[in-house]
């Protein structure tokens, strides 16, 4: 369905779409799919609260681009010393993770060129934002962030930042992205492997 709208968009035919593992790889594979575009993979690692590490304090790019939620770490009383250690271990993770899935291949270049960022939903949206922060710097022309579901205040917060951002259901209140999956079922290291090899044929 996200492929769809975005078929609609007249979008240049040098766009590249960049998935954020691991859940926004399949979704990304089906747009890359529907625009006939190059497929390639942003890795981008979600800084969670030491006590809850569900709840995201900020997210870091595989890039070393942080971006941090300074209100919520205040309100944590996170100290500078966990925030470090725990951005140094994600960082590794991201790193090692880039490695892995793309295979020795290049990174694809994206200066001046459209570069649609996607994801499996955005929730708080701090992953997606350091994604975006992540890609800014390489000088796209154009940056358009998609995912089939979202939360208005993720939404409104990507709108900042990125050209566009394309999210087809934005319910209020917003639960969980799970719930908009007949299977959200956790993508694995080789699924994202298979898939951006299938892309690369």
């Amino acid at each position: 369905m996200l492929g769809a709208e975005l078929a609609t968009r007249n979008l240049p035919t040098d766009s590249i779409v960049l998935a954020l593992p691991r859940g926004g790889v399949p979704v990304g594979f089906e747009v890359a799919r529907a625009l006939r575009a190059p497929l390639d993979v942003v890795v981008v690692r979600k800084l969670g609260v030491p006590r809850q590490p569900e709840l995201a304090m900020g997210a870091i790019a595989s890039s070393g681009i942080r971006f941090l939620d300074e209100k919520l770490i205040r309100q944590e009383g996170i100290s500078q010393a966990a925030v470090e250690a725990i951005a140094t271990r994600e960082m590794q993770e991201a790193e090692r993770r880039e490695q892995l899935y793309r295979g020795g291949r290049p990174a694809l270049d994206l200066r001046n060129r459209t570069v649609i960022l996607v994801d499996d939903g955005l929730a708080t949206g701090s992953t997606m934002l350091a994604a975006v922060k992540c890609m800014m710097s390489l000088e796209p022309v154009s940056l358009i962030v998609a995912a089939p579901v979202g939360s208005q205040q993720a939404c409104a917060h990507i709108r900042k930042w990125a050209d566009e951002c394309v999210c087809l259901a934005m319910p209020n209140p917003f639960v969980a992205v799970g719930e908009w999956y007949e299977d959200f079922g956790q993508t694995s290291d080789a699924e994202v492997r298979d898939l951006l090899a299938q892309a690369a044929c």
